[in-house]
């Protein structure tokens, strides 16, 4: 196989894991404390993450504290929102409104960093967002629905940062930054909602942080092994697994609608990787 086929399977390998993260969350009932469940993700990504964060540290002090600080919240913000958008929504549905964040991309790259329009960029901005209401269907927009278009939108504006981040910071303190920084937020957020604490929850919180770590690490071996723009299309077929696990698991039943919004959303992505020297989107932590 060669070097392109093996940045394929890596990505597709990556992607199911990334899908097996977010059914672990979609496991916890609607009832069950938000934050907490947050608090715990964070925590565990940290524990994960802090012998690679030592590693690196004499070699690459931390730099960038305060971008750090910024993505690290609105990271936050977007974690929480996923967990109500999973807890309430079926698997594939929230993925494919998760997958607007490349296409929210467009607009706030040209608003934040300036960057030049061009009709490809507008064709494939109006195209997924076509693809976003077929999948919401505007009769049935509630609050799980925006909270999933929520999630895109911290996506899209942490991607974005991501280029205030200097090249030479290692992945794994970015990583861990982005988790850590935003830990006093959702702690307090964590007291203020109340209740005991659940704390059968860290299993499962463990899990999905652990496995979106091997997605993180899968991503980062294919596009070393890989031109970007010759294998990111790959990263869509998490939106077809999502679809199968969400069949095979929770015994959901995808209609027309959210096929054809999917294929909606797919198709400009990927002609979008295929122009671009580099992946949408940054590993999810």
């Amino acid at each position: 196989m060669n070097a392109v086929g093996i940045g394929i399977l890596y990505l597709v390998l990556g992607n199911m894991v990334a899908v097996f993260s977010d059914a672990l969350v979609k496991v916890l009932e609607p009832s069950q404390p938000v934050f907490q469940f947050v608090f715990f993700r964070q925590l565990s990504a940290a524990i994960l993450l802090m012998p690679w964060l030592l590693w690196s540290w004499r070699r690459n002090p931390p730099v960038a504290i305060k971008w750090h600080l910024l993505r690290a919240h609105i990271w936050a913000v977007g974690v929480c929102l996923m967990v109500v958008a999973l807890t309430r929504l079926p698997l594939a549905t929230a993925n494919a409104l998760f997958y607007a964040a490349p296409l929210m991309m467009v607009p706030l790259a040209v608003w934040m960093a300036g960057e030049a329009i061009s009709r490809q960029k507008v064709l494939t901005a109006l195209i997924g967002f076509i693809g976003v209401l077929i999948v919401l269907r505007p009769t049935e927009v509630n609050w799980a629905a925006l909270a999933a278009l929520g999630v895109a939108l911290s996506m899209a504006l942490n991607n974005l940062l991501i280029k205030r981040i200097p090249l030479k910071q290692p992945i794994a303190q970015t990583l861990f930054f982005t988790n850590v920084l935003s830990m006093p937020f959702i702690l307090a957020l964590a007291l203020w909602e109340g209740g005991d604490w659940q704390w059968q929850m860290w299993w499962p919180a463990f899990g999905s942080s652990a496995l979106i770590m091997v997605y993180a690490g899968l991503c980062v071996v294919a596009y070393r092994k890989a031109e970007a723009s010759k294998i990111a299309s790959a990263e869509y077929t998490g939106l077809l697994m999502a679809v199968a696990i969400g069949v095979w698991m929770f015994d959901e039943q995808p209609g027309l609608p959210l096929l054809l919004g999917c294929l909606c959303i797919i198709i400009p992505l990927v002609a979008m990787a295929r122009n671009k020297p580099k992946p949408l989107t940054e590993p999810a932590v």
